[in-house]
């Protein structure tokens, strides 16, 4: 039995969704109930999960910006904010060599969040400036990376992260009530982000056990859930302009 279970399967599940000891205790002594082990399964593959799924979470976005040629709705200064607050984790979790699974789509969703910035900027006819800000940027993140930064400043730029999620998303949720609709907002990836922070909050307790992880993927599900709902609530409004054309 035990050769049958070091099969190709224990191959997949090792050690990308569990340690050796787990596997054992799951699939060769068949302890199917044995609650650590399912927990560490349930993070691993949410995590990976979330990781993979954060290659497409933004791409909605992009692609209706291209399409529109507008970025009509958008707060520049909240996709600021929400960019200063992946580029925080990231950094934060490679300093402190957080399992990839953790936090990988952080990394994912800030190449995303940055080209979303360019193209607000560019349909704003503020191309140059969106070029500067790329390169300020690429070298911001860079200087951030260096073993020449203090723990202690990533620490402080990670823990900036719940004022920057909450002034980024209620910066938003303004824009939204004010406009009277989303404009350019995409609801995939409004309910794809929502969805993913809810799963992070499990998944980083589990698999970091980093209470300051923990607490900004809390309040990234409450802001991330009241923009979901002006999503639903706006559905039917349309952009002003948009309901001239039409009558």
């Amino acid at each position: 039995m035990a050769g049958e279970a070091d099969g190709p399967f224990k191959g997949l599940l090792v050690p990308i969704l569990l340690p050796e000891k787990c596997y054992d205790q799951l699939f060769v002594q068949w302890d199917l109930l044995h609650v650590p082990c399912l927990k560490i399964l349930l993070s691993k593959g949410l995590g990976l999960g979330i990781v993979a799924g954060s290659l497409l979470v933004k791409l909605p976005q992009v692609f209706k910006l291209l399409g529109a040629k507008s970025a009509e709705g958008l707060s520049l200064q909240s996709v600021m904010l929400e960019l200063v607050a992946l580029t925080g984790t990231v950094v934060y979790s490679i300093t402190n060599n957080f399992p990839f699974s953790s936090w990988g789509e952080a990394l994912f969703l800030t190449l995303q969040t940055v080209a979303i910035c360019f193209l607000v900027m560019h349909y704003r006819g503020e191309t140059v400036k969106g070029v500067a800000f790329l390169a300020c940027y690429a070298m911001v993140l860079l200087a951030l990376l260096s073993p020449l930064t203090p723990l202690a400043v990533v620490t402080l730029l990670q823990a900036s992260n719940v004022p920057a999620v909450v002034v980024g998303k209620l910066l938003q949720a303004a824009t939204n009530y004010r406009n009277g609709h989303t404009g350019q907002l995409s609801a995939i990836t409004v309910f794809m982000l929502f969805g993913g922070s809810l799963a992070r909050i499990f998944t980083s307790v589990q698999e970091t056990g980093d209470p300051l992880m923990a607490g900004v993927f809390v309040v990234s599900s409450l802001c991330n859930g009241l923009i979901a709902a002006q999503v639903l609530f706006y559905w039917n409004a349309k952009a002003p302009h948009k309901q001239k054309k039409e009558q």
